[in-house]
Formats: structure tokens, C-alpha cells, sequence
């Protein structure tokens, strides 16, 4: 009972954080996210790396991973060119990587691979909620359903699963997943996309509002249980339970937004597409 009073009041904080994030000022999302971007990227570099170069790869890989988010903040709020607004992290990353050359590691290649996988797996996909946020004037909400539909999905397929889940999908990942959870969760989400697409719209030709929800609802609820099961992947890999504690029962982190490490990118690849 008092792990569950824990983590009904720590959810209940971190939903809240993320929602006014997003509806607040915009100063107020670029400030939030670029805060959980860097404990994101601090804890991804703490658990894949136990060599000597361990502090500094945290250090570096956190400075990058926040240097990206604002860098793509800074291109959408200030019409910035984006070529320029990139042009520091790419310095960062370049002096970073030939910095190798003078550290004497025993594993330079290691530390190089570390480096970048941790800004593609975690920078890349926080730093894309930038482009679904400022996409036009429906953006925040737009945000909102992506998270919303994240959280409905993962709720309607556990509840799902656990009642009448009796194929696995990935057993040797995660063994509580099955396809009975898949199913249900996307339809609880497709009823939230369907809410959504009554007040909220955007442009595609002439397809109707409500088809173009449900293909957002599926994109994010497929590439969601992937992410979910890539980070479980890289967990198990490593053979830990969560990848830190800072939001307490819950774990860390990339617990908390792993489903968002590629349905994100892939909703923004739909809108550009779009």
C-alpha cells in the first residue's frame, strides 16, 4: 500500500510537470525539457558505462544532450537558421571526439561508440519534441495528445495484459508484454485520439480530420511499445530493473519516457511528411 500511495503521488507530480511544461510559456517547456534531457542523458551514460571513463562520458554526454535540445529550442523560437543553430553542438561533438586522441583511454573506440549512441538513443528524440511543439499553432496540443496517447496506451495495454495477456511478444525483453496488450492499449488510445481530433486539426489534403488522428494514434502507440521494449532490451542487456530512482517508484528517467524515445521522431517524420 505505501509503494502504491508512492507511486500515485510521484505520477500525479510528473504528469502534471509535463502537462504545464507544454501549455505553459514556451520558455517554460524549453527550461523543463532541457532539464530532463540532461538527467536522461546523465543516467543513460551512467548505466551502459562502468570503465575508467565513466565520469567523463556522463559529463560530456550530458552537456551535449541539453546543448542539442536548446540548440533546436533556440532555430523554433528565435527563426534562427537551423545549419547555425547546430553549428555549436557540432563543434562540441567534434572537439569531443578528438579529445580521444590526447586522453590515452584504454578503450578510445568504446568511448567514442558511448558517446554518440547516447545522444542518438536520448538527445535525438528530446530534441525532436521541439519540431511537434512548434509545428504551428495547434503544436502544444499536438504535444499533449503525443504524451497523453503514450500514457493511455501503456495503461490500456497493461490493464489489458494482465487480465487476459496470453501471448508474449518479446518474451526474452519483456516478459509481461503480449499481443493482447498491444491490441487493447491502442484501442484506449484510438478513443483519445478520437477526442482529440474533434478539437484539434491539421493540414492533409483532403483526408478527414479523424483519419489522420488515427494514423497519429497508431504511429505513436507502434513506435511507443517499441521504445518501451528497446530501453527494457537495454536494461535487461545490462541486467538492471530501472535506469535510475529519481521519480520514486517509478525509477528513473528513461523509465518514464522510453515509450517517447522513438514514437517521437517517428511522429515527426508524419508531419513532415504530411
Amino acid at each position: 500500500m505505501s509503494n502504491l500511495v508512492t507511486r500515485t503521488l510521484s505520477g500525479i507530480v510528473y504528469i502534471s510537470v509535463i502537462i504545464s511544461a507544454i501549455l505553459l510559456p514556451k520558455a517554460v517547456f524549453g527550461a523543463v525539457f532541457a532539464i530532463i534531457v540532461a538527467l536522461a542523458a546523465w543516467e543513460f551514460y551512467t548505466i551502459t558505462d562502468k570503465s575508467d571513463s565513466a565520469h567523463y562520458l556522463r559529463l560530456v554526454g550530458t552537456i551535449g544532450a541539453a546543448l542539442l535540445f536548446c540548440s533546436v529550442f533556440v532555430h523554433f523560437n528565435w527563426q534562427q537558421g537551423l545549419t547555425r543553430c547546430l553549428l555549436p553542438y557540432g563543434i562540441f561533438i567534434m572537439i569531443m571526439m578528438i579529445a580521444e586522441l590526447f586522453r590515452k583511454a584504454e578503450n578510445p573506440i568504446h568511448n567514442w561508440a558511448s558517446l554518440i549512441l547516447g545522444q542518438v538513443m536520448v538527445a535525438l528524440p528530446f530534441s525532436s519534441l521541439n519540431y511537434i511543439m512548434f509545428y504551428d499553432e495547434n503544436g502544444a496540443l499536438l504535444l499533449l495528445a503525443l504524451f497523453v496517447i503514450i500514457w493511455t496506451n501503456d495503461t490500456g495495454a497493461y490493464c489489458v495484459g494482465s487480465l487476459i495477456g496470453k501471448h508474449k511478444m518479446f518474451p526474452r525483453v519483456s516478459p509481461g508484454k503480449s499481443w493482447e496488450g498491444l491490441i487493447g492499449g491502442v484501442l484506449f488510445a484510438v478513443i483519445v485520439g478520437w477526442i482529440f481530433s474533434l478539437y484539434v486539426s491539421f493540414e492533409l489534403f483532403v483526408v478527414p480530420n479523424t483519419i489522420k488522428w488515427i494514423v497519429f494514434v497508431l504511429i505513436v502507440s507502434l513506435f511507443g511499445t517499441l521504445g518501451d521494449l528497446m530501453e527494457s532490451l537495454l536494461k535487461r542487456t545490462l541486467g538492471i530493473k530501472d535506469s535510475g530512482k529519481i521519480i520514486p517508484g517509478h525509477g528513473g528517467m528513461l523509465d518514464r519516457f522510453d515509450s517517447m524515445l522513438l514514437a517521437a521522431p517517428a511522429i515527426v517524420i508524419y508531419l513532415m511528411l504530411i
